[in-house]
């Protein structure tokens, strides 16, 4: 008899675990997707204000190993980003790869 008990008990302890890890999986899923399009979405906007300005400040990034100086970073860490979110492609040049970020802050922001 205790053998059926204890067959039982671990159906249901497995049962338990099973939907434990369903529901987390779920939440895991559900929060990568959300994170996915926030970080899309109001990431490029932010360049909208003043693009001439972020074009600027993403080509001296480029040229120069310290453009803020003694100054403030955060215009050129802020411009810097872009690298990120639209890399440069292996043997762009310069000048195609700032009119390739000038037409996708264009572009987002009409």
């Amino acid at each position: 008899m205790a053998t059926l008990l204890q067959a039982k008990q671990s159906k249901a302890d497995n049962l338990i675990f099973l939907r434990i890890m369903g529901a987390t999986l779920l939440v895991m899923l559900f929060f990568l997707a959300w994170a996915h399009s926030y970080s899309e979405q109001p990431a490029v906007l932010r360049y909208c204000a003043e693009p001439q300005q972020t074009l600027m400040y993403l080509k001296q990034v480029l040229q120069k190993p310290r453009p803020a100086g003694d100054g403030s970073r955060r215009p050129y860490l802020i411009a810097a980003k872009l690298l990120y979110l639209l890399p440069r492609k292996p043997q762009e040049a310069e000048s195609a790869y700032l009119a390739r970020v000038q037409r996708l802050i264009e572009d987002t922001c009409q």
